[in-house]
């Protein structure tokens, strides 16, 4: 049988024998070309390379789609939580600093907070009631914006690490010189730098927002290195 006998639709199978490769066949056979035995070259163990399909892989993610890749995606639970974590620790911290800064709320303010420090054998304590207020104000400030926040972490947990080392004869649970509200709030200032702030925050689109781990533990360390500063050198 001839080429011209073959059918270029035999069997309800378009492609087959033609070029238009519906079946996944490429056109081995076009009409008026030299009859072979149908499997293409039989040297090459009855394949030829011309006539297979290379099905195409899976398109590779775009490079600037990072977030997709490492499921960095909405989590209602868990960013609703990280936004009232943040706003309950940071909103503490503004608090207190403007009653240290301006005495508002029954405050002490600088010259109160001053004379406060030097019941615990601080020296400078002018100096050191500014940089504290101001620590607690920008620090507190970073974690409601949900900005810089392993910044904002470390800043208020350095405050209040120095708080529980100071209250730390008076126990846990003796009001008012227990540490039990410092506690609480240092430890929840250790979680944000380890979390991040969550979707619902101004650094949802830098590096350490999605992956606040190495920032974080860096940032640990420089809260731990005020802390020791603060004890050794001013007090």
């Amino acid at each position: 049988m001839s080429t011209d006998d073959h059918p270029t639709d035999p069997g309800g199978y378009p492609g087959v024998y033609s070029s238009g490769g519906g079946a996944g066949y490429s056109g081995a056979h076009r009409l008026g070309e030299p009859e072979d035995s149908g499997y293409g070259n039989l040297d090459t163990g009855g394949y030829d390379s011309s006539t297979t399909t290379v099905l195409s892989r899976p398109t590779e993610p775009a490079a600037d789609d990072e977030p997709a890749r490492r499921g960095y995606t909405w989590h209602g639970g868990m960013d609703v939580g990280l936004l009232v974590l943040r706003l309950a620790i940071g909103g503490t911290f503004v608090a207190h600093s403007l009653q240290k800064l301006f005495g508002l709320w029954g405050g002490l303010g600088i010259d109160g907070f001053a004379r406060y420090l030097g019941t615990f054998g601080f020296s400078q304590t002018t100096l050191l009631s500014w940089i504290t207020g101001i620590g607690e104000l920008v620090g507190g400030a970073l974690l409601v914006l949900g900005l810089f926040t392993p910044v904002g972490a470390a800043a208020v947990l350095a405050v209040a690490a120095n708080v529980i080392y100071l209250k730390w004869s008076g126990g846990f649970f003796d009001p008012p010189v227990g540490f039990e509200r410092e506690a609480l709030l240092a430890s929840g200032a250790f979680i944000l730098l380890f979390t991040g702030p969550g979707r619902v925050s101004l650094d949802r689109p830098t590096p350490w927002g999605r992956r606040p781990v190495p920032l974080g533990l860096f940032m640990l360390l420089v809260a731990a290195g005020l802390c020791v500063l603060t004890l050794i050198v001013l007090r």
